[in-house]
C-alpha cells in the first residue's frame, strides 16, 4: 500500500502514541508538536511520490503509440519507469528504507528543535517509529473492513461518494483507530 495524504495524520498520531507509550521518550513540547512534524514529513513523502508518478505518466503519454503498438503491459511499464526515476527524485520505494528515512528525518528535527529527549541509543527510538508505520499499514485493512461493515449495517443508507458518506467514513475510521490505540 502506498502512502496517501489521507493516511498522514493517522500515521503521525500512531508514531507519537507509540513513542509516548514506549516509556523511553519524553516530549519537551507536547505530543502535538511531534504529530505535526511527523505529518509534515509524511506529506512531503506523499508529494514526492506523486511528482514521480506524474512524471512517469507524462513519459508514458509521450510514448503512447509505441506502448500500444508493442502491446506492453501498462501497469508493469509504469512500475519499471517509476523504479528507474525514483532515485533521481530521491524517492525510496522499499518500505523499510522509506520508513527508516522518515524516522531519521523525524529524529533529526526533534533533536534540533528540542522536541523530545531520550537516554537510549537512537536506533531504539527509530525502531519504534518504523514499527509504528508498519503497524498502521498492517492494521489498515482490518480497520477499513470494520468501517465498511458498520456502514452496511446502518439503518439509514448514505449515498456512496456523497459528502455525508465521506464524513461518516472518516468518523468511523477514526473511531476504529481509537479502539485499536492508533489515535
Amino acid at each position: 500500500m502506498r502512502l496517501r495524504h489521507v493516511d498522514a495524520p493517522y500515521i503521525a498520531n500512531k508514531i507519537a502514541i507509540d513513542l509516548a507509550n514506549s516509556g523511553i521518550v519524553r516530549f519537551t513540547s507536547g505530543l502535538e508538536k511531534i504529530v505535526g512534524v511527523a505529518q509534515e514529513i509524511l506529506e512531503r513523502e506523499v508529494d514526492l511520490e506523486n511528482r514521480v508518478d506524474v512524471r512517469v505518466k507524462e513519459l508514458m503519454g509521450e510514448h503512447e503509440e509505441e506502448i500500444q503498438y508493442s502491446e506492453a503491459d501498462q501497469k508493469q511499464l509504469f512500475w519499471m519507469l517509476k523504479r528507474r526515476l525514483a532515485p533521481e527524485y530521491g524517492l525510496l520505494l522499499d518500505k523499510e528504507e522509506r520508513f527508516s528515512s522518515i524516522a531519521h528525518q523525524l529524529l533529526d528535527i526533534a533533536w534540533n528543535d528540542d522536541l523530545m529527549e531520550y537516554d537510549v541509543p537512537e536506533i531504539k527510538v527509530k525502531n519504534i517509529i518504523v514499527k509504528a508505520c508498519f503497524d498502521y499499514f498492517r492494521k489498515f485493512d482490518e480497520v477499513e473492513k470494520a468501517v465498511l461493515d458498520r456502514m452496511e449495517k446502518m439503518k439509514r443508507k448514505v449515498v456512496q461518494g456523497s459528502e455525508e458518506y465521506d464524513m461518516m467514513v472518516t468518523k468511523l475510521f477514526e473511531e476504529e483507530l481509537r479502539k485499536r490505540g492508533m489515535m
